[in-house]
């Protein structure tokens, strides 16, 4: 079985081309193959089938767990339909567990993707890492995100463990650590659930750009420019609380899966 590697803004991802639903994977097969030691390695699998007539997105994350969501594995799995021919470039539509996605796919250049309404979930929320502790903004993007500001990412320690997090969060959650740059310009580092700390994810910086909005209170619209380890992504919330995402997507090479399997 022939499947692909592509990366958005290094946010990396397997891709298995099923529009005939044929091929679910098990949680185990989907945590070898993306195992960074034993397996092929990345963030996360998307099996790209189909549902009710439109493309589907069943996104799993490293450990096989089901996502809801992913800003960049949406992208990659754009550019892989454009690219592969199953789709024409220009707007069309994926389903997620999150609801339909519009995407907008040239040819060759960024890909911008309307990730719908983002809004703030009033919680009290306190993520700590070792001795420090910080209020944080609980944000649903389809899939839960607790945003922090910090003074220096360092102070997010090294990432390897999920940080301490005091919030409503039953299935978890995905926690971004934030600080803003002299241009205005924000920087973040990620922890994923499931994953652990990934160079970058899309529906985190899309939790980002509305939790900077209320921690400035800056009024809706707004334009954030974010640069995870990975890249620069660009967020924009319009009036009524939808953000659009737009990035690079790539799509590497194809993979063989059958030793995993």
């Amino acid at each position: 079985m022939i499947g692909s590697y592509g990366h958005g803004t290094h946010n990396d991802f397997v891709l298995l081309f099923d529009p005939q639903n044929e091929h679910e994977l098990t949680t185990e097969q989907i945590a070898r193959i993306c195992n960074r030691q034993s397996g092929i390695g990345s963030d996360g699998f998307i099996r790209i089938t189909k549902k009710s007539n439109h493309w589907f997105m069943d996104y799993r994350n490293q450990d096989g767990s089901l996502a809801e969501m992913c800003g960049n594995g949406i992208r990659v799995m754009a550019r892989y339909l454009v690219e592969r021919g199953h789709a024409a470039e220009g707007i069309f539509a994926i389903d997620t567990r999150a609801g339909m996605k519009y995407l907008a796919v040239p040819a060759n250049d960024d890909i911008s993707v309307n990730m719908g309404q983002v809004e703030e979930v009033y919680d009290d929320v306190t993520v700590s890492v070792g001795e420090r502790s910080w209020p944080a903004i609980h944000v649903n993007v389809g899939n839960p995100h607790a945003v922090l500001f910090v003074d220096d990412l360092s102070h997010a320690g090294d990432l390897k463990s999920a940080p301490h997090v005091d919030g409503d969060y039953p299935d978890g959650v995905n926690v971004e650590f934030v600080t803003v740059l002299e241009n205005g310009e924000l920087a973040m580092r990620v922890y994923e659930r499931g994953v652990g700390e990934t160079q970058s994810c899309g529906t985190g910086t899309c939790a980002v750009a509305l939790a900077t909005a209320i921690h400035q209170k800056k009024k809706l619209p707004v334009r954030y420019v974010i640069n995870p380890p990975g890249g620069r992504l660009v967020v924009d919330i319009d009036g009524h609380s939808n953000a659009t995402l737009i990035g690079p997507a790539v799509i590497v090479k194809d993979v063989e899966l059958d030793g995993y399997l």
